[in-house]
């Protein structure tokens, strides 16, 4: 009798259960949106019954969403998103044929989710969209325009982005010992020189030999590391094609 009961019982509860609860899903490798409408289809592949649930909704080119609010936002539809990735941040893009803003409405502008210092590197989770009346000047259309960037200076949680607020990282820092490469055909020489002023990738700047205490030109390529010779000028014609365009 007892295990009738619970047989019964389990019975009774795969009744209870919804139709489509712990549906396992994947985020859609790149989210995006025609209508303005972000729905749970769109973020997730094989979302079935649940594809036309809205999430949210999208005035602007993008639209960052928080990933674990629309973890469980989907939870409450029956989709199991297990996000081992560790996703923070999704980001849903206007896809093509997209519907545009109405004229007179409240733009959508990029703010900054959280106070950053000088030099702090902007990751996808410090960038939130919001509305405001009108975009500022050099406001970047996608948040992929300054996700990697670096603070020019102290920028405050809820102000508008702006293409002047950030630049390229800095690789170097004046006064570190960096290593200077030249490399020429088959033949690679090294030295050790101390950085005269901070430098980005593919910057230009000042070094002192620490052998010679001669002060040379060099182009920085990465954490510690600088380049001159054939390499160096490689980058500045890469940079500033017209500098070395032939007359």
């Amino acid at each position: 009798m007892t295990l009738v009961k619970s047989l019964l019982a389990l019975f009774f509860c795969l009744l209870a259960a919804p139709a489509f609860a712990g549906q396992a899903v994947e985020l859609t490798a790149n989210p995006v949106d025609a209508t303005g409408h972000v729905t749970l289809g769109e973020l997730f592949d094989g979302a079935g019954a649940a594809a036309n649930v809205v999430v949210a909704e999208r005035a602007g080119p993008t639209v960052v969403l928080d990933a674990q609010r629309v973890q469980a936002f989907a939870r409450q539809y029956g989709l199991d998103w297990a996000n081992a990735r560790g996703v923070r941040r999704i980001i849903v893009r206007a896809g093509a044929g997209a519907e545009a803003s109405a004229p007179g409405r409240n733009v959508e502008v990029l703010t900054y989710a959280r106070s950053l210092a000088t030099g702090e590197v902007v990751q996808p989770q410090d960038l939130i969209w919001a509305k405001a009346a009108a975009a500022p000047v050099g406001a970047p259309r996608t948040a992929e325009a300054v996700i990697g960037l670096a603070a020019r200076r102290a920028l405050r949680e809820g102000d508008p982005v702006s293409s002047r607020d950030v630049a390229a990282p800095m690789v170097i820092k004046a006064g570190d010992t960096i290593e200077v490469i030249y490399r020429d055909g088959g033949i690679t020489l090294t030295l050790q020189a101390r950085a005269l002023a901070n430098a980005a990738a593919g910057d230009s700047f000042n070094v002192l030999n620490t052998a010679s205490k001669k002060t040379i030109e060099a182009v920085a390529v990465g954490p510690g590391q600088a380049v001159v010779g054939p390499e160096a000028q490689a980058i500045k014609a890469q940079r500033n094609p017209s500098q070395f365009a032939a007359r």
